[in-house]
């Protein structure tokens, strides 16, 4: 069984047991959430919302808080003695998906 859910305008498929990573949500460890946008689940048959499947629910529960490595972003212009060197760290929340109802 699977489900496609909308979480901050980016869209997850996701399984029971998948573990995965979210835009910060400021919750505490071992808090639960529920997802309801739910777009589409599959248990032996696939279901469509439009937009969302009613009734349908994924829930996770927050592992913990973050920050992930490091991104560097370095600009350069030729021969015009000009750069530019940025970086950037995603905040993000862990959670582990424990139940999907349709």
């Amino acid at each position: 069984m699977y489900a496609i859910f909308k979480n901050g305008g980016k869209q997850y498929k996701v399984e029971e047991g998948d573990t995965l990573l979210l835009d910060k949500l400021s919750l505490d460890a071992k808090e639960t959430i529920e997802f309801k946008e739910v777009l589409a689940v599959n248990a032996g048959e696939l279901k469509v919302g439009a937009p969302f499947v009613e009734g349908a629910v994924v829930t996770a529960e927050v592992i913990n808080e973050g920050r992930a490595k490091k991104v560097v972003i370095f600009k350069k212009r030729r021969r015009k003695d000009s750069k530019v060197k940025r970086g950037f760290r995603r905040d993000f929340t862990r959670v582990r998906i424990t139940k999907i109802a349709a």
